[in-house]
């Protein structure tokens, strides 16, 4: 089947849904597009002892040089500018800042950011940063990493030394990126960093992100933040049959996947974990207060929605992830199904669960990678990702027209980057980059997206 009959290339969408000020909006992260990982005496990360574990990373890639933005940020900038986004969403390295937890604090690494967010302000983009984004400072981990109430305590104070030297001109904050696959893919089963794989045994590291979250919430709120939130990856759980095992799977995994990062931020309590044979969160007193304190937003990334099937008798978990039948898929194959109506449905029921306890919400993550070549003299017609994109931004305007309250959608990514485990094989960006050179080319989704974004302010 060829990409054209998928998909066709240039889908209209229907802006009517988006109030006026609806922002526009596109993301990248630290350790996929610095590189410069040795620069300026920057620490060592959780991602760097992952990429350098032989078999760990696909084709043994690493994270350099890749984009280069440490040392080019000036292009990404301009890219910024020029695709007409409100806010470009960033994250700050916490072992660029802060080598060693508890340790001196690297004044490049900080101006490194302030030029950054300096240079956002001046051409036009609101600077909308990141406290976290799977960076973990080596040292907290070979302590025991998230699984350890003390990380989310060097967190807190990371939180304020980054906010009390650039919050005079960083108003907008996401405290942590997808607590969720730090603790399921890092902590169970291990296909992220840290690569542990311990199953249940990895749910401590849930409560300790959001603690995490609580505390950087209250550093950046008393550093004068202006809007501070957390964000997580969450998807649309649908059963494979209506068969009563199936369903019960996925009630489990909607929990574990959704409901355990949400319900805490939203209403102040994890779901009945011990119910479903679970073990408890370690909750101690005043810890619910502070992660449950009130956002100016919640985030939500949205990539796929998931299908589950009750697993086969002896499996360590009750639940099987299988493919969605009958949807298109993205360069992840059957893993990541193309169904942007999962998203208007996962929308309304944050929109219907949680009530008046629900703030407004970001999108802060969307977009789809699909096979591309590694080096242009062109524009790369992607109309596939084009498709991709108009059909869940068309998703957010119904889900707006039946009442939630969604204030801004970012793509995934303005650069082709470093894409965690499967390295450079996944390309994501509305720009191409060499990862030879750090050559970017505009694709034709980013001209796409630059014509909608100015369509919706017409």
């Amino acid at each position: 089947m060829t990409k054209e009959s998928v998909v066709p290339q240039h889908p209209s969408v229907d802006l009517s849904p988006f109030p006026p000020g609806f922002r526009w909006s596109t993301a990248t992260a630290a350790f996929q597009v610095e590189g410069s990982r040795r620069a300026d005496g920057r620490g060592r990360s959780i991602w760097d002892d992952f990429v350098d574990t032989p078999g760990a990373v696909h084709d043994g890639a690493t994270a350099e040089p890749g984009p280069d933005s440490y040392r080019r940020h000036t292009e990404d900038v301009a890219l910024a500018a020029r695709l007409g986004v409100d806010r470009y969403r960033f994250s700050i390295s916490w072992v660029r800042v802060q080598p060693e937890p508890g340790g001196p604090v690297l004044q490049a690494g900080l101006d490194y950011y302030r030029r950054l967010a300096d240079d956002l302000l001046d051409a036009g983009v609101t600077p909308f940063a990141t406290l976290y984004h799977w960076d973990l400072p080596s040292g907290l981990e070979a302590q025991g990493g998230w699984l350890q109430r003390d990380t989310a305590l060097r967190f807190g104070d990371y939180a304020e030394v980054v906010a009390d030297a650039l919050g005079d001109r960083i108003r907008h904050w996401y405290t942590l990126n997808e607590p969720v696959s730090t603790s399921l893919q890092g902590y169970a089963v291990g296909t992220l960093a840290p690569g542990r794989q311990l199953l249940f045994g990895a749910l401590p590291t849930v409560h300790h992100q959001l603690l995490a979250h609580g505390l950087a919430l209250r550093a950046l709120r008393a550093a004068g933040a202006q809007e501070a939130g957390i964000v997580n990856n969450h998807t649309l759980v649908m059963p494979a049959s209506d068969a009563g095992a199936d369903r019960e799977a996925a009630a489990v995994y909607d929990v574990l996947h959704n409901r355990v990062f949400a319900d805490p931020v939203l209403i102040g309590s994890y779901p009945d974990l011990e119910a479903l044979g679970i073990p408890a969160m370690p909750v101690e007193a005043g810890d619910l207060e502070l992660i449950s304190a009130p956002g100016e937003f919640y985030g939500v990334n949205f990539y796929n929605p998931t299908t589950i099937a009750a697993a086969a008798p002896g499996s360590p978990v009750p639940f099987e992830l299988v493919p969605t039948p009958g949807a298109p898929v993205t360069g992840f194959g059957p893993e990541w199904p193309i169904v942007p109506a999962a998203l208007t449905d996962l929308l309304v029921d944050f929109h219907q669960r949680y009530g008046d306890r629900l703030p407004p919400l970001v999108i802060g993550e969307n977009g789809a990678s699909f096979p591309e070549p590694d080096h242009v003299d062109d524009v790369v017609t992607d109309s596939d990702r084009i498709a991709y994109l108009a059909g869940h931004i068309d998703a957010v305007g119904a889900a707006v027209r039946d009442g939630v309250d969604v204030r801004e959608y970012t793509v995934w990514s303005l650069l082709d980057n470093f894409e965690w485990a499967d390295g450079w094989s996944q390309r994501f960006g509305l720009v191409h980059v060499d990862f030879d050179s750090a050559r970017r080319t505009p694709k034709a989704s980013f001209d796409w997206y630059r014509g909608l974004i100015t369509e919706a302010r017409a």
